[in-house]
């Protein structure tokens, strides 16, 4: 304890302890007080244990902290002070489309990509608001949190965010169909075939990037593109057929994307691709807003996107 007073370094924690004492309150508390005070928390990692038990609790390998810490260093040589007071709205997460009162629709994505960038946005000092699907992720400092459940609610909160918006980010993996019918009772099995029929959910952000063209004032839009083929040629016409000034393409599969804690991403521009690399989300995330921030500086006034297609 004493050491840790005497110096002026980064503290860098990598817990390691039997999984029930780790999620002990006393542990998560302080933990978090450790955190606020600047520490860097690594881990720790899932899976058997010592002493027999299974569950959170085990320290991270040599290579994993090691890595982490050169993101870390890697971190720290990027600066995204041009952020500070700017408004930035932000989607993450998946949406949930009910079924019935115990049933949905939904799809894999953690949140953390869009959690990543309000947190760094955040960190810099922009005013940051993250429109959340369910996640079980926590709220970064400094950021205000909405939390919706579907698509329609996502929606309502983008379209009345955005105009204040300076830069407009759609990390979330929003449902592109809802069940036609929601029943108010649980569905019960009856027989060995059933059919379900889904209506299209609004498109957020094509509809924000119509709410806004035009404007005297108008935010950056960027978009995500998750694919698992022909990556770069869907996320380029996705970007047109949406009226976006960028999108951030990626490839979903084992290892990458949605539930992994690592992600690779071109950004594309209407005359520009830039390579992000692959790198931990939170490393990806401020590479993304560091990209950004040229563009988020000049001029927005009387600024739009090529002509939208018509609907």
């Amino acid at each position: 304890g004493t050491l840790v007073l005497a110096t002026t370094a980064p503290l860098v924690i990598a817990p390691a302890m039997n999984q029930q004492m780790f999620a002990s309150k006393v542990v998560q508390s302080n933990l978090s007080l450790l955190q606020s005070r600047g520490a860097q928390i690594l881990g720790p990692a899932s899976g058997a244990q010592a002493c027999g038990d299974v569950g959170p609790g085990r320290m991270l390998e040599a290579k994993e902290i090691i890595d982490l810490l050169q993101a870390q260093a890697a971190n720290e040589r990027i600066d995204l002070r041009a952020l500070r007071g700017k408004v930035v709205v932000i989607t993450a997460g998946p949406t949930y489309e009910d079924l019935d009162p115990v049933r949905y629709l939904g799809n894999r994505s953690s949140g953390k990509m869009g959690f990543a960038i309000a947190q760094a946005a955040a960190a810099a000092g922009a005013e940051v608001s993250l429109i959340a699907g369910p996640c079980a992720l926590a709220t970064p400092a400094g950021v205000a949190r909405i939390d919706v459940r579907d698509a329609r609610s996502m929606h309502a909160q983008a379209l009345s965010a955005a105009p204040t918006a300076d830069l407009f980010i759609a990390a979330a993996a929003v449902a592109d169909y809802r069940p036609a019918h929601q029943s108010l009772q649980k569905i019960k099995k009856s027989s060995d075939e059933t059919q379900i029929t889904l209506v299209k959910n609004p498109d957020i952000i094509a509809d924000v990037s119509a709410a806004v063209h035009g404007k005297a004032k108008r935010p950056l839009l960027v978009g995500f593109a998750a694919e698992t083929e022909t990556v770069l040629e869907n996320a380029r016409a996705k970007r047109v057929r949406k009226g976006l000034d960028f999108i951030a393409a990626n490839h979903v599969g084992p290892g990458l994307g949605m539930e992994a804690e690592g992600n690779a991403l071109v950004l594309i521009g209407a005359d520009s691709e830039l390579e992000l690399g692959y790198a931990n989300k939170s490393l990806l995330a401020k590479r993304l807003l560091q990209a950004l921030i040229p563009h988020l500086l000049g001029s927005r006034q009387n600024q739009s996107t090529e002509t939208l297609p018509s609907p």
